[in-house]
C-alpha cells in the first residue's frame, strides 16, 4: 500500500480486494458514494461523488471505523498514536482509535482545533501529547493542503509524522495553485504525498475498486454508472 501509484488509464488493473468491494458496496447503500454529475473543486464535472460527511450516525461510523483499522492492520504500516485534523478527520481518529482498542490494538489519538483556544488548556491542540510515530487519519485528499498542516504540527511537537490513512483514494489528477498557474498536474495528490513529503498512504478503497464494482455489479442501474466513470477516469485518472 506504500509503494508509488504506477499509471492505471491504460492496462489492466490490479483485482479489487474483498475488503475494497465491501467498502464501496457499503459507500453506495449509505448514500456517501453517489452517481450523476457534480462540479469538483477543480472544476470538473464528476459522474460521481464521495461525502464521508454522510457516515453520520453511530451505526455507520462505527462499520466505517472497521474498514480503516481492518485496512490499518493488514497494512503492517507501524504507528504509534493517531493525528485528526479538523475538521472530518477529529471524527474519524477518534472513531478508528476505539475500533483499534476493540480489536485489541489500544493507542492515544489527538487532532487540533481550527482556532487557537486562549483560555483553559489553550493552544490548537486537543488529545494525547503528540509523540512517537504519529499516523494521520482523513477521509480524502485533494490538494494536501492539510496533510502539509498537519505534518508541521507534529513535527513542531517533536513527532514523527509516519503516515496518512483515507477512505477513498480518487486516483485523479491534482491541479496547481492559482498561483503556479493552475491545470492539471501529471500526479495525484495521493502520488505527490508520497513522492515528494515521503509519506505512506494507506487507502481502503481506491477509484479503481470502485470502476470494479460497478462494472461487475449485478443491479443494472448501479452498472451503467461504469460507463462516465470510466471515462471520467480516462480523462483525469493517473
Amino acid at each position: 500500500m506504500t509503494a508509488a501509484l504506477t499509471s492505471s488509464t491504460s492496462g489492466a488493473a490490479p483485482s479489487t480486494d474483498d475488503l475494497a468491494r465491501e467498502f464501496v458496496q457499503f459507500a453506495v447503500r449509505s448514500g456517501v458514494l453517489s452517481f450523476g454529475e457534480f462540479r469538483t473543486k477543480a472544476g470538473r464535472l464528476s459522474p460521481y461523488f464521495f461525502n464521508a460527511g454522510l457516515f453520520n450516525d453511530g451505526a455507520r461510523l462505527g462499520h466505517l471505523a472497521e474498514f480503516y483499522a481492518r485496512r490499518l492492520m493488514a497494512s503492517g504500516l507501524g504507528f504509534d498514536m493517531l493525528f485528526g485534523p479538523a475538521y472530518k478527520g477529529i471524527t474519524l481518529a477518534a472513531a478508528v482509535a476505539i475500533e483499534l482498542a476493540r480489536r485489541g490494538r489500544n493507542v492515544p489519538f489527538a487532532y487540533n482545533r481550527k482556532e487557537v483556544k486562549d483560555h483553559g488548556e489553550g493552544g490548537s491542540l486537543v488529545g494525547a501529547p503528540l509523540a512517537g510515530r504519529v499516523l494521520v487519519v482523513d477521509d480524502v485528499v485533494s490538494a494536501g493542503t492539510s496533510v502539509r498542516e498537519s505534518m508541521a504540527m507534529i513535527q513542531a511537537a517533536g513527532a514523527r509524522p509516519c503516515g496518512l490513512v483515507i477512505a477513498l483514494d480518487r486516483q485523479e489528477k491534482a491541479t496547481a495553485p492559482a498561483g503556479e498557474g493552475g491545470g492539471d498536474l501529471p500526479c495525484s495528490a495521493v502520488q505527490v504525498i508520497r513522492s515528494e513529503l515521503r509519506l505512506p498512504v494507506v487507502a481502503v478503497a481506491t477509484l479503481a475498486d470502485l470502476l470494479d464494482v460497478l462494472r461487475n455489479s449485478a443491479d443494472p442501474s448501479l452498472a451503467a454508472h461504469a460507463a462516465p466513470v470510466a471515462a471520467y477516469r480516462a480523462r483525469y485518472g493517473v
